[in-house]
């Protein structure tokens, strides 16, 4: 009989597939220790298909001592998704518990502010642990990383939209010239770079696709993507906010001066460089904390960068749920993210029960940071701001 789980959630089932018999062929390989700081992966639950690709058996011989169970859809693991148990284990489980699975649905959605398309995800979750963060929403008290194996079929979707659309008939606000592709909506690519060749892959695909870039946002500085030379068709967008807020809400996360001092060596590297400031908390002292952060970087980013940089300005939206997971695990988090007298109700599309600042306060902000930006960062051009 399987033995209980360490959460008292119940006899899970023990892997069909041994490792041995899966990879006899692969080495461990070293962990980098980037990825080491952040992962320490005890159990790897997997589908049998995503476990047996050429993908899935690299991730196994990287983690070569995580005990290995057999799911029949990553989506329904009963002592991760829907267990309340796991919020006093929030950052433990995405330490130690890693998912693979096959992407089935494979499609490409128009978005029209941060990108033109949003890209089938290569992954879902995180190792990071924001406070803020909307994924964990959708999949129920625990958020580890979910890596879709099957990265082959996710590029040959890509290259047949890409073809599909031609050439970019006019510049709009996503780029002038290049149809823009987020490829890590629902995760953080530069951490699943640790994990595996899917960022790699996507970054390859997309430097010989001339009408096209990929694009994604990230708070982990990961140099390793440094020598996947993107040739201009990769935008990293390094989420930036000040430091006081970064250090109670960007759980795990590189800290924001590092973000913004690897901005010269990314351009350098043959990548776009904009970033996220994002989100936005209104708090007491919030004008004058951005304004620091918009002349910090004023004064440390290298004219390289400047020319070729824009931003994102978005203003939090939270959420009730998320509002009381983090009650269990980081309460302190709260006193920024929980604003009843700021704060008025928004149904999500999917139906989520969120809340965002009322729309006086709201635009009255947004008007607000675009005057610091302009104040302190006039190179900086501000693509969209909500």
């Amino acid at each position: 009989m399987p033995p209980p789980s360490r959460d008292g959630a119940g006899p899970r089932q023990e892997s069909l597939f041994p490792v041995g018999d899966l990879i006899p062929e692969a080495e461990p390989v070293a962990l980098p220790r980037a990825a080491a700081l952040l992962l320490d992966v005890r159990e790897i639950h997997a589908e049998p298909e995503a476990a047996a690709s050429p993908r899935g058996r690299q991730i196994l011989a990287r983690f070569p001592q995580a005990r290995l169970i057999e799911v029949g859809s990553h989506w329904r693991i009963p002592h991760l998704h829907g267990n309340q148990g796991n919020v006093e284990r929030w950052v433990r489980v995405k330490t130690e518990t890693l998912v693979l699975g096959v992407r089935k649905t494979l499609t490409t959605r128009p978005n029209g502010r941060s990108a033109d398309w949003i890209a089938p995800g290569a992954s879902n979750g995180c190792a990071m642990a924001c406070a803020y963060c909307y994924v964990p929403r959708r999949k129920g008290y625990a958020n580890p990383i979910t890596v879709f194996t099957n990265i082959d079929r996710i590029v040959a979707h890509l290259e047949r939209h890409v073809a599909g659309q031609g050439r970019k008939p006019q510049p709009n606000q996503c780029d002038p010239a290049c149809w823009v592709y987020d490829i890590g909506e629902n995760g953080d690519c530069s951490v699943d770079a640790l994990i595996c060749d899917n960022t790699a892959d996507l970054i390859r695909a997309f430097r010989s696709w001339p009408t096209a870039k990929a694009s994604f946002a990230t708070k982990f500085v990961n140099r390793d993507l440094l020598a996947l030379d993107p040739r201009g068709r990769t935008r990293i967008r390094f989420s930036a906010m000040p430091p006081e807020d970064a250090r109670l809400l960007d759980i795990r996360c590189s800290p924001v001066t590092e973000r913004i001092a690897a901005a010269g060596d990314f351009v350098e590297a043959g990548y776009e460089v904009h970033f996220n400031l994002s989100p936005v908390v209104l708090r007491p002292g919030w004008e004058a904390a951005w304004a620091q952060l918009l002349q910090q970087m004023d004064d440390v980013l290298p004219p390289a960068v400047k020319a070729q940089a824009a931003a994102e300005v978005i203003l939090l939206t939270h959420n009730h749920d998320l509002h009381e997971v983090n009650l269990g695990w980081h309460p302190r988090a709260e006193d920024l993210l929980w604003r009843p007298d700021l704060q008025q109700a928004k149904r999500s599309q999917n139906g989520g029960h969120n809340v965002r600042y009322r729309s006086g306060v709201k635009g009255g902000a947004v008007q607000r940071m675009r005057e610091l930006v302009a104040a302190h960062a006039p190179w900086l051009t501000v693509r969209y701001a909500f």
